[in-house]
């Protein structure tokens, strides 16, 4: 069966607009990022929102879930910005435990050279293959239980709450 990527936005997926001076959201960079890795696995990808996760809702949150539950497949990766992943996660921690969810996304945008989404979407497609069911975030190499993980916004990593 394959894996299904889920889309939500963040940092991952953000270009810098020179008119603008913002950074923003034109498409998701996924399909390019598994090209780019030569992946051999059979992935099925779907954009549920481009958006920063500041701006997350419980809306948003909502169709998140659903589109977990409603996938036949039980490994998931989802991508996500990381200001908000640890709401996000647990949201979906409290809700669903029958599929393999990990969520996963970066510091710095796919489109920059130094980038941690390539490194980052590896782990996870390795992380989703590997463990139990349940969810999880996966960052820099390293995995976290939705219900044990928090964002160190003064290291800019993410690391176990206790």
């Amino acid at each position: 069966m394959a894996i299904q990527i889920f889309v939500t936005g963040g940092t991952f997926d953000k270009i810098h607009d020179p008119i603008s001076e913002k950074f923003v959201f034109t498409k998701t960079h996924v399909p390019e990022l598994l090209t780019l890795s030569r992946s051999l696995l059979k992935i099925k990808v779907r954009t549920l929102m481009l958006k920063d996760s500041l701006d997350m809702t419980r809306h948003d949150r909502e169709l998140i879930l659903k589109a977990c539950i409603e996938a036949k497949e039980d490994q998931i990766v989802i991508t996500h910005g990381t200001s908000n992943m640890e709401g996000t996660a647990q949201f979906l921690g409290k809700k669903i435990t029958n599929k393999t969810i990990i969520f996963t996304g970066a510091m710095v945008p796919y489109t920059f050279t130094k980038s941690d989404a390539l490194f980052n979407m590896g782990t996870a497609l390795a992380f989703v293959q590997t463990l139990p069911h349940g969810v999880y975030i996966a960052m820099n190499g390293k995995y976290y239980p939705w219900d044990n993980v928090t964002k160190n916004t003064k290291l800019g990593i993410f690391d176990k709450k206790y």
